[in-house]
């Protein structure tokens, strides 16, 4: 049983990335000095690669496919954000004794559960010994990987989160190396169930997180 962990819930619907990484400094910035409670933000962005710093130059896209890859300050390798997928971004001050991947596990346990109440058996995966961590969610049933997830930690505050994907385009993946897995297929609830909501998971996922509050907040 996971500890109690209340959040505050903060939702947007479409926000360029470049801006949502202005804003997230500064929610970070806010939980650092104690100015904010730990905060949930729910968010889509406009189609754009996101690429960490150990992503393969042969995992990136064709440039020809005119989608921007943005060089970002988390955790993990390339990932593909656009309409209809969820993103969340996590700021939450980190507990004495808890590092950004005893976090992260948590993050993908909440997020199995939402899973699971939405109709989408799933399961997160443990590290092979040796490898990368491994982090995200996959189809129990199926196999392919639903959820990405890329964090750090700075001053005992996360940011950045993950990706969930709902209802949008899928094809963009098959461009580049998704997770830095060439093997890896990605889903979305509405290819795997024939049918998505995002306001309903908006909803499973804040409730998931123990997260609410206004829109806008």
């Amino acid at each position: 049983m996971m500890r109690q962990r209340p959040l505050t819930l903060v939702q947007d619907d479409l926000v360029d990335y470049e801006k949502a990484m202005e804003r997230m400094a500064a929610l970070v910035e806010e939980r650092q000095d104690d100015a904010r409670p730990d905060t949930l933000w729910l968010l889509s962005h406009p189609p754009v690669f996101t690429v960490g710093k150990r992503t393969l130059e042969t995992h990136l896209p064709d440039p020809s496919a005119g989608i921007p890859v943005v060089p970002t300050g988390r955790g993990g390798q390339l990932t593909y954000h656009g309409p209809g997928q969820l993103v969340g971004y996590l700021i939450v001050k980190l507990r004495a004794g808890e590092g950004v991947v005893d976090y992260i596990r948590e993050v993908e346990l909440r997020l199995v559960e939402a899973l699971g109440r939405l109709g989408v058996p799933a399961e997160r995966r443990d590290t092979p010994p040796g490898s990368e961590l491994l982090t995200g969610v996959w189809t129990r049933d199926t196999g392919r990987k639903i959820v990405s997830i890329g964090m750090r930690s700075s001053r005992s505050v996360t940011s950045h989160g993950f990706a969930l994907n709902v209802d949008g385009d899928l094809t963009p993946w098959d461009l580049a190396v998704p997770c830095g897995m060439p093997d890896v297929e990605m889903t979305s609830i509405a290819h795997e169930l024939g049918r998505a909501s995002m306001e309903e998971t908006r909803r499973v996922v804040a409730e998931a997180f123990e997260a609410s509050g206004v829109p806008g907040s």
